[in-house]
C-alpha cells in the first residue's frame, strides 16, 4: 500500500537529494521543487500529504509560500513542517503563527526529520479521525473530524496547532493544563525528536491569537496564574 505524497521545498540541490533519499526509502511518494512558485504551483495541481518547506528561498520565501497555503481553503489543511538554518525562537514562532506543524534547523539528522515526518502525519491522521461527535461549550462549536469551529454559528479560521489545542483543552473543560502538557497536546510526542518547536513562549503567543479569533468565545480561555490554561465551561 502507498504511502503519503510529501512536497518537499528546497533550493539546495544537495538537501533536496538528501531527503527524498531518505523519505523515498520509508516508502514516501515524493515531489522535489527549488522555488516559491514551483512549491504552489505543485501543491494546488495534486495536494501533497504534508509539506517541508525551507524558509529560505530565492523570490517567494518560505514564510510567503506558507501564508498562501494556509489562507487558500483548498490547501489550508495541508500539514507544513518548516525547515531552516535560522533558528531562532522569533523565526519559529513566526512560522508557527503561520500556521506550520513544526520546524526544523539545519543542518538535520536524516533520521531526526523522518521521525518529525511520521509524527506529525500521524497527528493529522488522529485529527481526522478521533471524535467525531460534536463538542459544544456555550456559543463555541468544534466538529473534530470536520477540523471546523464555529462561534455562534460562525466558521473561525484556526491553524492546526491552534485547533489541536482548543481541542485539548475543549475535551476536558474546567480542567488547569499547563503549559507543557499544551505543548505536548500540540505536537504530539516521540522518542526520536529532540528539540521542540514549541516553547513556552509560542504556547502564549497560540493562546492570545486563539482568544483574538474566538472573539466573544475568547474570554473562555482563562489564565490560571502559576500554572497554565483551561477553557471555562461555565
Amino acid at each position: 500500500m502507498a504511502k503519503e505524497s510529501i512536497l518537499v521545498v528546497d533550493d539546495e540541490r544537495d538537501i533536496l537529494e538528501l531527503v527524498e533519499y531518505n523519505l523515498s526509502k520509508e516508502g514516501y511518494s515524493v515531489v522535489t521543487v527549488e522555488t516559491g512558485e514551483d512549491a504552489l504551483g505543485a501543491a494546488r495541481r495534486k495536494l501533497p500529504d504534508l509539506v517541508l518547506l525551507d524558509l529560505m528561498l530565492p523570490g517567494v520565501d518560505g514564510l510567503e509560500v506558507c501564508r498562501t497555503l494556509k489562507t487558500d481553503p483548498n490547501t489550508a489543511q495541508i500539514p507544513i513542517v518548516m525547515i531552516s538554518a535560522k533558528g531562532g525562537e522569533a523565526d519559529i514562532v513566526s512560522g508557527l503563527e503561520l500556521g506550520a506543524d513544526d520546524y526544523v534547523t539545519k543542518p538535520f539528522s536524516p533520521r531526526i526529520l523522518m521521525a518529525r515526518v511520521k509524527a506529525v502525519l500521524r497527528r493529522d491522521q488522529s485529527d481526522e479521525s478521533d471524535g467525531k461527535s460534536t463538542i459544544k461549550i456555550r456559543d463555541l462549536t468544534m466538529h473534530p473530524g470536520r477540523h471546523q469551529v464555529l462561534v455562534q454559528d460562525r466558521p473561525v479560521d484556526l491553524t492546526a496547532s491552534e485547533f489541536r489545542i482548543l481541542l485539548f483543552m475543549a475535551r476536558r473543560p474546567g480542567w488547569v493544563f499547563t503549559r507543557q502538557q499544551i505543548v505536548d497536546a500540540a505536537q504530539g510526542d516521540d522518542s526520536y525528536v529532540q528539540e521542540r518547536f514549541v516553547t513556552d513562549r509560542s504556547v502564549d503567543v497560540h493562546i492570545v491569537s486563539l482568544r483574538r479569533k474566538l472573539g466573544v468565545c475568547g474570554p473562555y480561555i482563562e489564565t490560571v496564574r502559576g500554572v497554565g490554561y483551561r477553557l471555562n465551561d461555565d
